[in-house]
């Protein structure tokens, strides 16, 4: 099936300029096929011990199985954060034709 084949990652960035920037290198490496940014998401977590709050932009990412590896690796190398947001999860179903193109695109 399809949908068990692609995959939607999440990551939240200090900034749009950030996430557009690694969005690019993602796309042009075919580790993902699509990368929404989603600027103006506000965080509200506790690190360090204390609770914080900032104005982040979120990425959701749409890559094949066979790369999320490789995906994932790479966004820890280039991220910024010292311990990046850096969730995957998995497709109950979707479009055949998108999925299908998801999967061309990362090159599965």
């Amino acid at each position: 099936m399809t949908a068990e084949a692609v995959r939607v990652v999440l990551s939240t960035h200090p900034d749009r300029a950030n996430a557009l920037e690694l969005a690019r290198i993602l796309v042009d490496e075919h580790l993902a096929a699509c990368v929404n940014v989603v600027p103006g998401a506000t965080s509200v977590y506790r690190w360090e011990g204390r609770r914080c709050e900032d104005v982040e932009a979120l990425m959701v990412i749409k890559t094949a199985d066979a790369r999320a590896d490789a995906l994932l690796a790479r966004i820890a190398e280039l991220h910024p954060y010292a311990n990046p947001e850096l969730v995957m999860l998995p497709l109950a179903g979707g479009s055949d034709a998108y999925l299908h193109w998801v999967l061309e695109e990362t090159g599965s």
